[in-house]
């Protein structure tokens, strides 16, 4: 199958119902997306498919031939990180750093279709990924930093 991952094509050789998540770690060996649950439940896994949050636990490849998959490898660099991953690292918004991966994407989904989410749409957005060591509110203020450095250098995503 032919999947299009960080704007690289590649032919994977997987059952088409074998996880996105266990292809992008152990065929393309990128480790942003975590296993967490494997049910979809905690977010540790989101990847954005076409420009929105998805959990590749539960997604089997064959639904993302066509479509442009971006895990937190191609969002940014270390040189160069996205708006959304330096508001995370200036506000110091992890602790063991397992559900990080969720976050950011989630975040990035959420900004690139709302530029200028109040606070409730980022807590709504959030909701559904899970941190277990209680890094909430540093997360939540890398959220709203995040939106406020897009909305000022005027980028829509």
């Amino acid at each position: 199958m032919r999947l299009t991952v960080n704007g690289r094509i590649h032919d994977v050789d997987a059952a088409a119902e074998t996880a996105l998540l266990y292809v992008l770690r152990n065929d393309l060996e990128l480790n942003g997306p975590k296993y967490g649950c494997g049910l979809g439940e905690c977010g540790a896994c989101t990847v954005l498919i076409d420009g929105l949050a998805a959990r590749s636990c539960v997604i089997p490849i064959s639904g993302c031939v066509g479509r442009d998959i971006l895990t937190l490898e191609g969002l940014g660099s270390r040189d160069q990180p996205d708006p959304v991953q330096q508001a995370f690292i200036t506000e110091q918004a992890a602790q063991c750093g397992y559900c990080l991966n969720g976050m950011i994407m989630t975040t990035a989904a959420l900004l690139r279709r709302s530029p200028h989410p109040s606070k409730a749409e980022v807590l709504e957005a959030l909701r559904y990924n899970l941190c277990r060591c209680g890094a909430h509110v540093e997360i939540m203020r890398a959220a709203l930093r995040a939106a406020g450095h897009i909305a000022e250098v005027g980028i829509d995503g």
